[in-house]
């Protein structure tokens, strides 16, 4: 029996969600992995110099399957109103949330295999009422009374170049983060991360290397007592649960190659200090990964890019590493 097809939701449509849509369909249609857009049929017809010609729509799922070579599959949701390439506005806000929550509702389900989101924008969510920091925790809410087996997320984690990066806090101000560290945070980061690494990146024992919050990691408690009084404890707890782990260490010197030869994921503390050296090694090619939910879910590690939507200039390389990444974790799961 073949295995499904993924899901993949627009995200906003005024931002290059629907151009890199279609060119990531443009690449992959004959090898694969095959998709279904979850999103508006006109807005992904606009974003094509072949227009409507290359868009079916389906009901179902698995007509994706049949089709994905010769035509693009949507399961057609359209918006209320038109939308304008590079302004984004508050009213397609309903859509992008029904985008997000059928295609989690597909997965449930077990008619896809896993959810790949093109970016959203934060700020006309939050001006129709939407209540969450990003795709990650919405994700976590819309899956948190299905079962899973396993240390429960979400937690993001950003891989690449060879470089994974587990985050304890995600979209947070950076005065913030201190007062929301906790050694329990860190442990839980840690669970996920391993469970992961072993179910669905095949990895038998992960081993982790968790950074510190200040320069020098604290330099003996010289520059900050976080990683006395936070870190290093739940580095021993994570120790007595069996994974293999090192830590606090300096963030600076945690990620060139001869360090990241010794750890299969880096947890970090912050956002800048896992996002940099990501797209340091690579800028156009960094997938997104959201660990400890029961569905398979990976997004392009980009936004909207409204300053360049409509114009045709946008790579569609990060989107097309999350789909083949998607594929592979789902089939991983799938045993």
């Amino acid at each position: 029996m073949k295995p499904g097809p993924l899901a993949l939701t627009l995200g906003d449509p005024a931002g290059v969600g629907p151009e890199i849509v279609v060119k990531a369909w443009g690449a992959l249609r004959r090898a694969g992995p095959p998709f279904l857009v979850v999103g508006d049929a006109q807005s992904l017809a606009s974003a094509s110099a072949a227009g409507a010609s290359i868009i079916r729509t389906i009901v179902a799922p698995v007509e994706a399957l049949a089709c994905f070579a010769d035509a693009l599959p949507v399961l057609d949701l359209p918006l209320r109103s038109p939308v304008i390439a590079g302004q984004p506005s508050a009213a397609t806000a309903p859509s992008i949330i029904r985008w997000i929550e059928t295609a989690v509702g597909l997965a449930l389900s077990g008619k896809v295999t896993g959810v790949v989101t093109a970016p959203i924008a934060k700020a006309p969510l939050y001006e129709a009422g939407f209540r969450f920091p990003g795709h990650t925790e919405f994700l976590g809410e819309l899956t948190a009374a299905a079962r899973f087996d396993g240390a429960r997320g979400p937690v993001m984690m950003l891989i690449a170049g060879g470089l994974r990066v587990a985050l304890v806090t995600v979209h947070e101000p950076l005065a913030r983060v201190p007062s929301l560290l906790t050694t329990e945070a860190i442990v839980n980061t840690g669970q996920v991360t391993a469970e992961a690494l072993r179910r669905d990146f095949g990895i038998a024992r992960p081993r982790l290397a968790v950074a510190g919050l200040n320069p020098h990691a604290g330099e003996g408690g010289g520059i900050g007592r976080e990683e006395i009084e936070i870190v290093a404890p739940a580095v021993r707890a994570l120790e007595d649960l069996g994974i293999d782990v090192t830590g606090p260490h300096p963030a600076d010197s945690l990620f060139p190659e001869v360090m990241r030869a010794r750890y299969d994921a880096a947890i970090c503390l912050y956002h800048d200090q896992a996002l940099i050296p990501v797209k340091m090694l690579d800028f156009w090619g960094g997938v997104n990964v959201t660990l400890g939910l029961p569905i398979i879910r990976t997004s392009p590690d980009h936004g909207t890019a409204f300053d360049i939507a409509g114009r045709g200039l946008a790579r569609p390389d990060s989107l097309i590493a999350a789909i083949r990444l998607a594929d592979q974790l789902s089939r991983a799961r799938a045993g």
